[in-house]
């Protein structure tokens, strides 16, 4: 499926119709399939702090655009979006389940509008012949009983968590439940059907205001978390996505190379990690810099990236490494999730003290690990990095030289 990246997530290109036969095939496949649907909330929440859910956004089956601001962010880099909402794909969904005998396992959040009494008694009436199994659970799936929803074996699992638990539910416990073909978080979408929250009128929705609508018909009680909601979606979205695509494109990525190394006897090795997104593209880790210092940059990253503060900082230097993300030699890896143009690298150095058993990475940035000999470094790390780890290489053995003699 055809996709179009907005703010580093990429969304699936299609209509109402064809997400309908996507599912149809889910259903009928033998393997697990999971769908999300972003909406630019979701999004700001991807690229501002939540790095495991930007993964699972990016990396589930489907991606349902549900959002105007998604459309008018495709439009305005001349493409087209069709919005499918999820509480009308929920609906479609149901339906080719009933149609189909399948079994729906719906699970919803035990502190929400609607109680799995109420969701039930709407299913049944609006899908008569559907087999169904209504659980309420907490938002982490700590309270979920696994041995009788497997006992249920269900075909389809709809969870009504809120995002982003409903998607890091789906993504982590999908696999604890064999029979499922598919997953899908669908918010608050139950609630529309119990009548708990009423839809917008059509031609609201058709000109992307549902959302004045919600904030109009919002009970009191939540009112405040719905405006906060709006503000970020009409507001801040915008503004994002004119920085990143008008702007950024312009300028380089202040960015930290982290040099890990580690002595044994008389030898000296480095840490390298292989990129989540590019299996067989070994580098240093790294990361944005913001507004934060060389050091705390580095000492933040490799925290993040080793999940562990067991080194020492030894040195850094400002400026070390410029590179594009896209051009002529590497335009096969452009990686343009972040906007820039390229990077601009400062060098942090630091010291592991810790057993390589302390060393546990993020799924969501890196599927391994090794150390290699300091002086094989360049020639370990992937071709598009050699440069800039040669200009590393050389800073640290100046940096030893001078220290470790």
């Amino acid at each position: 499926m055809d996709k179009i990246n907005i703010l580093g997530i990429n969304v699936t290109k299609l209509s109402r119709r064809e997400a309908i036969e996507n599912v149809k095939f889910f259903l009928s496949s033998n393997k697990q399939h999971q769908i999300v649907t972003p909406n630019p909330e979701i999004i700001l929440n991807a690229i501002g702090n939540d790095e495991e859910l930007f993964y699972i956004l990016n990396h589930a089956d489907l991606a349902v655009p549900d959002g105007f601001g998604l459309n008018c962010a495709a439009w305005a880099m001349f493409k087209n979006l069709h919005r499918v909402a999820g509480s009308d794909l929920i609906l479609d969904i149901l339906k080719i389940a009933e149609k189909n005998n399948k079994k729906a396992l719906v699970l919803v959040w035990d502190k929400g509008l609607s109680s799995a009494q109420d969701i039930e008694i709407i299913l049944k009436q609006k899908f008569s012949n559907l087999d169904v199994l209504v659980k309420e659970i907490d938002r982490r799936g700590e309270t979920i009983n696994f041995t009788e929803v497997n006992d249920f074996k269900p075909d389809l699992v709809i969870t009504g968590l809120g995002a982003p638990w409903q998607e890091k539910f789906n993504f982590h416990n999908l696999k604890n439940i064999p029979s499922a073909k598919l997953a899908i978080g669908v918010g608050g979408s139950f609630d529309f059907l119990t009548g708990k929250i009423k839809r917008a009128p059509k031609v609201m929705k058709f000109i992307g205001l549902e959302w004045v609508w919600r904030a109009l018909n919002q009970p009191k009680g939540g009112r405040i978390e719905r405006l906060k909601r709006i503000y970020k979606a009409v507001i801040v979205f915008p503004l994002k996505f004119i920085r990143w695509f008008f702007i950024l494109p312009f300028f380089y990525r202040k960015n930290v190379a982290c040099l890990l190394y580690k002595r044994e006897g008389d030898k000296i090795y480095a840490l390298i990690v292989e990129r989540e997104y590019s299996p067989g593209n070994w580098q240093l880790p790294q990361g944005g810099r913001d507004d934060q210092s060389i050091i705390e940059t580095g000492e933040r990253e490799l925290k993040e990236e080793i999940n562990n503060n067991l080194f020492k900082t030894k040195k850094s230097y400002r400026k070390v490494a410029r590179y594009k993300f896209c051009d002529k030699k590497n335009g096969k890896y452009c990686y343009k999730y972040w906007g820039y143009k390229g990077q601009k690298q400062d060098l942090y150095i630091a010291e592991f003290i810790g057993q390589d058993s302390d060393i546990k990475l993020n799924y969501w940035e890196h599927i391994n690990w090794r150390w290699v000999d300091i002086d094989k470094l360049v020639a370990e790390v992937s071709s598009r990095r050699k440069e800039a780890t040669e200009k590393f290489y050389k800073l640290f053995k100046d940096y030893i030289s001078k220290n470790l003699q």
